[in-house]
């Protein structure tokens, strides 16, 4: 039997699901560099801006190239002015505003504690949904939140005293900051991305924020971009190439073979993979009681997703 009678005939092979979940797991694996590479560039004397603008620059062509065979697709739907404009809000929301406070928040904490941070933003997405639309918040999502906030709190508290962090509240202020505007961005999303298609609003929501990106670097610093040590642009291609546009596109893929459910599932490991990361490269510390927390979160965001899902 051929693949295309199987697919006509709605019998799926198992391969396309395995595919599917190894797809989101690298993804996850990518994603989880993030926090390790901008540590990395941090050592080269960069701030937060321009490493976003640059990150987003070398990303830039990806995008374009997408954009266009994407757009030259016979079931590329033609977009209002107005949806234009709301695409390119979504895009400047949650890939400028959130990736930079994200940056800024990983100059004053560890890549480990970051990653803790940033995960719980499924719960905003949720609290979200129920104070703007009025969505019901079950019991098992109520002692879900409960679980993730009581992890945040175990992984956070043995920070405290630790010299690792030049400013601990002031960089969680700004990743939990960061992972509230991305929450907005997934829930504003949620109007356009079935218009487009995900792809495809992946491509123009990077392209639209990489604008206002690179007029805040050359605004706060001048026209210096290119102007740092060579590891900076190695570490800025690394970052572009295989932390921003292979995961996209394959966390795209990902969802569509395995579903979003599956999907959040697998990629909860993301964390797991910052932390082995930071200790390993960065030489990060990582205690009992902040795996612990860790371990709360991840299992309050998985059934936060899983019940959303079902």
């Amino acid at each position: 039997m051929s693949r295309s009678h199987e697919y006509s005939t709605g019998v799926v092979p198992r391969s396309y699901y395995w595919i599917g979940a190894a797809l989101v797991l690298i993804a996850a694996f990518c994603f989880a560099c993030k926090g390790v590479l901008v540590k990395l560039a941090y050592q080269y004397q960069i701030d937060a801006i321009s490493l976003v603008a640059l990150r987003m620059l070398f990303s830039l062509p990806f995008y374009v190239l997408a954009a266009l065979r994407l757009s030259r697709q016979q079931t590329n739907i033609r977009l209002t002015l107005p949806q234009w404009g709301y695409l390119s809000l979504m895009g400047i929301v949650g890939y400028y505003f959130a990736s930079y406070f994200n940056f800024l928040g990983l100059v004053y904490i560890t890549a480990s504690l970051e990653r803790v941070l940033l995960f719980i933003y499924p719960t905003f997405v949720l609290l979200m949904g129920a104070f703007f639309f009025g969505r019901r918040i079950t019991r098992l999502q109520y002692g879900a939140l409960a679980l993730t906030y009581l992890g945040i709190v175990l992984a956070f508290v043995p920070n405290v005293d630790t010299g690792e962090q030049k400013d601990l509240f002031w960089g969680a202020f700004w990743v939990i900051v960061s992972g509230i505007v991305y929450a907005v961005y997934l829930v504003g999303s949620d109007r356009i991305i079935p218009v487009v298609g995900s792809q495809k609003f992946t491509c123009y929501a990077m392209i639209a924020a990489t604008v206002p990106t690179v007029v805040h670097a050359v605004v706060e610093n001048g026209f210096t971009l290119f102007s740092f040590p060579a590891p900076v642009y190695y570490i800025s291609l690394i970052m572009a190439l295989f932390v921003t546009v292979l995961p996209t596109f394959m966390l795209a893929e990902g969802i569509k073979r395995v579903g979003s459910g599956n999907t959040s599932i697998i990629a909860s490991i993301g964390p797991i993979f910052t932390i082995v990361l930071a200790t390993v490269v960065l030489g990060e510390q990582i205690d009992l009681l902040q795996m612990t927390g860790t371990l709360l979160v991840l299992a309050g965001v998985v059934l936060v997703g899983w019940k959303g899902k079902k």
